[in-house]
């Protein structure tokens, strides 16, 4: 049975950087951190507008443009960028404002993970901490042991009674401790290019880049008022990445539309860092420990118990919660799509999620619709469906993001939920349709009444259990070629289909009575 490992405590060792591909005698010179940056967060371009994002598995991706100050030495150097994404794309990475020019570029991508530390740390000696008894109350001893097997399996140790599987002892719980760090692990995504330069001087240099990783969606709150038929809708732009770089003060933007956009690896691995080792005695989590220096302080809007200089790596992505900006975004065209700007700095935290508002709009006219596909044998609940028109004498007149939605009904002094759904983009004076969940309170059933060879009489009842009428509409499915005929009602059409358009009172029912032939 798998187990993840997790990396805890602080490191008390420096983090040895390794230059990317510089020649020995070149020097080396490292942006510790962008002086600006910006963000735009581009969504998922296989995900539907009006479904929600996976929180682990983010496939939507980031513009990021970073402005740093470098002093640049006269002749062939290295720059270190330090503190880029870890989703980074190198292939796009685009560098400005260097004297000469990029001659050569190399994305450090052995970053520090428990897997990666427990691979490089292969054959190389480490503390073996094992605890024996319950909830801290037993004895703890420490011994040097040696690491005999890769990452994948069980964690084979070797100490001087032999070889063993750590932590697969019955009342025994172990624990590693890595004294130093492997060479080559670096603890920050890093980009690296080779330059040259004829004389020593202060750069100001724009590096621009697209990242994995990222996604964002709008989410939707209508408090519907049934009796007036208004609703006051409030929308806010959630922004979600799971990178391990945080970006503080962040000029940020989100991009509605579909981006066509072809990317050359197909599959993208979301446990790159983590560590699964298995024991199949007794299993047991087994936390591997890192010495590491003090923390930094985590910016300024950094979710709580996400703190940047945390090393936890584990199955199952950390989920921080939701944190409300008191600002809102801003439309702008970008050619066919949208661009939706936050007006202030924010942070794009590591590993979280945020939201800003958008909209904020009230009495927005909604009618609340009861809908269903009629065929012979149907016999269920209809979909309840909200519909408006997105106009300024509707209340609405802004461009909407696809989205999930959620519906408030007031019942007493409080706010029920009474249903979940979705819409997809809407723009400026577009019929908007938002599907929600069925309702039990209103039934649709389809029987055949008479047949023929050629012909078929149907009879479609609408049973309506509210204390109120509602609006139905029913679409008649009909096979290629075949006709309907003789409806009791006249009908009209949507989309080419017949349909049945009528209010059902309240505690009753509604019938449609027609016929259908075969095709010819």
């Amino acid at each position: 049975m798998p187990r993840a490992l997790s990396l805890w405590a602080p490191m008390a060792f420096a983090l040895a950087l390794v230059p990317g591909a510089a020649a020995a005698s070149e020097p080396v010179v490292t942006s510790i951190a962008p002086d600006a940056v910006a963000v735009t967060i581009y969504r998922a371009p296989d995900r539907a507008a009006d479904s929600a994002m996976n929180l682990d598995w983010l496939e939507g991706y980031a513009l990021i443009t970073e402005t740093r100050s470098v002093d640049i030495p006269a002749g062939a150097a290295t720059i270190r960028f330090e503190s880029v994404a870890g989703g980074m794309l190198p292939e796009s990475a685009l560098v400005t404002g260097l004297p000469s020019g990029v001659r050569e570029k190399n994305l450090d991508a052995d970053l520090l993970s428990a897997r990666n530390l427990y691979a490089r740390a292969y054959g190389r000696p480490v503390i073996l901490r094992r605890q024996r008894g319950k909830d801290g109350k037993g004895t703890v001893s420490e011994e040097r042991a040696v690491i005999r097997s890769g990452p994948d399996g069980a964690a084979i140790v070797q100490t001087r009674d032999g070889f063993e599987v750590a932590d697969c002892g019955r009342g025994i719980s172990d624990a590693l401790i890595y004294s130093e760090m492997p060479e080559g692990l670096s603890a920050r995504p890093t980009l690296s290019v080779r330059t040259e330069s004829t004389a020593a001087k202060r750069a100001t240099i724009t590096l621009s880049y697209l990242a994995w990783g990222f996604d964002w969606q709008t989410n939707y709150v209508v408090r519907l008022n049934p009796v007036t038929g208004k609703a006051d809708l409030t929308a806010w732009v959630t922004l979600a990445s799971s990178d391990p770089t945080s970006f503080p003060a962040a000029s940020t933007a989100v991009v509605g539309g579909k981006l066509d956009r072809e990317d050359s690896r197909e599959t993208r691995d979301v446990q790159d860092g983590d560590l699964v080792l298995h024991c199949y005695l007794q299993p047991r989590v087994w936390a591997p420990q890192v010495i590491p220096p003090p923390a930094p302080p985590p910016p300024p809007m950094m979710m709580e118990g996400m703190m940047a200089a945390d090393i936890v790596v584990t199955a199952q992505r950390r989920s921080a919660p939701i944190m409300n900006a008191p600002v809102k975004v801003t439309e702008e065209g970008l050619g066919d799509l949208k661009l939706y700007r936050v007006p202030m700095p924010t942070t794009v935290a590591a590993n979280a999620q945020k939201q800003v508002a958008m909209h904020d709009l009230k009495s927005v006219k909604f009618k609340t619709w009861h809908t269903a596909d009629l065929w012979d044998g149907i016999d269920g609940n209809a979909t309840i469906k909200l519909r408006t028109r997105n106009r300024k004498e509707d209340g609405l007149g802004v461009s909407l993001p696809g989205g999930p939605v959620a519906v408030f009904e007031p019942h007493e002094a409080d706010l029920l939920l009474v249903g979940q759904g979705g819409m997809r983009d809407y723009a400026v004076n577009e019929d908007v349709e938002v599907t929600l969940s069925s309702s039990p309170q209103v039934h649709v059933k389809v029987r055949k009444t008479a047949s023929a060879a050629r012909w078929a009489d149907f009879e479609a009842k609408v049973s309506n259990a509210n204390p109120w009428p509602i609006m139905f509409e029913g679409m008649v499915r009909l096979d290629d070629g075949a006709k309907l005929l003789r409806p009791s009602t006249p009908l009209t059409r949507k989309f080419g289909r017949p349909t049945w358009t009528v209010s059902v009172p309240a505690n009753g029912e509604a019938l449609l009575r027609y016929r259908v032939t075969d095709p010819d």
